[in-house]
């Protein structure tokens, strides 16, 4: 089932990622719930990563994005899984590095030794214009905070800085690793560096020490992305006011995520016009309670707004579980080239 009638031109985005105004309106999701997808393709392969790269390039097409969202190989950092499918855990659930002896003991995935084959293989099956936009398995403070558990990295900052400091460069490499050869694939023209750094009020540990452990990764990860000609997005959860300066001088061709709890989206743009792209922000909470005309309304009001500046792209703050109504999603998205 199409939604749109154009062809995707991952060029229209770059236009955006550039700071330009796109010749058309331009569409932005980290991903969607697999309700999303399998309205649109149908049931999803869920065994061979080939096929289902090959499904996210029919779902995100279909629905009008210049590119699809894949993971760029296997690579990760395995850790115990105990909550059996729970809605949400908490951020100090099974932890497996407490001390020098566990992460000894850890057994770190290689990322020159994972499968990227199917960046290489999947090229015949791209549509003209369209590219692939590679996430990362979790990013450097997501996965230190997964091996470690949130309370206990509260700890390590201040009983063994340089235990820390080994978890971070071992978490930090591999995924400047991992998208280093992710970019190498003509079949790739964007990397998503997904990593959630705050609470509503307050980014997850103080500015200070994510200027020390965190933030210098992602200039190499970016780094990364502008060595092989490609732009490097931000996708980040939580409060940042305090943190702009940062993020802007990392590199980042972009930023996603918005809450209007946090800063709505109309606000976040004239914040960062002109300094970064801006995609999304159409607030969750927004799409799963509003009527469909007010959310046309308000996304039709987002283009406006950047229509003559440029820099934007239309999607929600976050993403599109499962929880949010589909009609919700597709009220957004419809106000695309003026489609209702």
């Amino acid at each position: 089932m199409a939604y749109n009638n154009r062809q995707p031109e991952f060029k229209q985005l770059l236009k955006v990622l550039e700071g330009g105004i796109p010749d058309r309106d331009v569409l932005f999701e980290l991903f969607m719930g697999d309700q999303v997808y399998e309205h649109v393709v149908g049931p999803l392969p869920k065994d061979n990563p080939l096929d289902w790269t090959r499904a996210m390039i029919k779902a995100f097409s279909s629905l009008g994005y210049d590119y699809a969202t894949v993971n760029g190989s296997n690579y990760c950092f395995p850790r115990k899984n105990n909550y059996h499918g729970a809605q949400t855990i908490s951020l100090n659930e099974s932890p497996v590095i407490t001390d020098r002896a566990s992460f000894a003991a850890y057994q770190w995935q290689d990322p020159k030794a994972a499968d990227y084959s199917r960046l290489r293989d999947i090229g015949p099956d791209l549509p003209g214009g369209m590219k692939l936009m590679v996430m990362g398995p979790g990013g450097v403070l997501e996965n230190v905070i997964r091996l470690v558990g949130y309370d206990n990295l509260c700890f390590m900052l201040y009983d063994d800085e340089q235990l820390l400091w080994d978890i971070f460069e071992r978490v930090g490499s591999g995924l400047v690793e991992y998208y280093r050869r992710s970019m190498e694939y003509d079949s790739v023209g964007l990397l998503m560096s997904n990593d959630d750094w705050g609470f509503k009020s307050q980014t997850m540990i103080s500015p200070k020490a994510m200027r020390k452990y965190v933030f210098p990764w992602h200039r190499e990860i970016v780094k990364a992305a502008h060595a092989a000609g490609k732009p490097a997005v931000l996708h980040s959860c939580g409060w940042f006011e305090g943190i702009v300066d940062d993020i802007i001088g990392m590199g980042y061709d972009g930023r996603h995520s918005y809450e209007d709890t946090i800063m709505p989206v109309e606000r976040a743009y004239e914040l960062l016009a002109g300094k970064m792209a801006v995609l999304g922000g159409i607030d969750l909470h927004f799409l799963c309670s509003a009527t469909p005309e007010r959310i046309r309304e308000r996304s039709r009001n987002m283009l406006d707004r950047a229509g003559q500046r440029g820099g934007y792209a239309l999607g929600s703050g976050n993403s599109i579980p499962g929880y949010c109504p589909i009609d919700s999603y597709l009220a957004m998205i419809s106000v695309v080239d003026g489609r209702i």
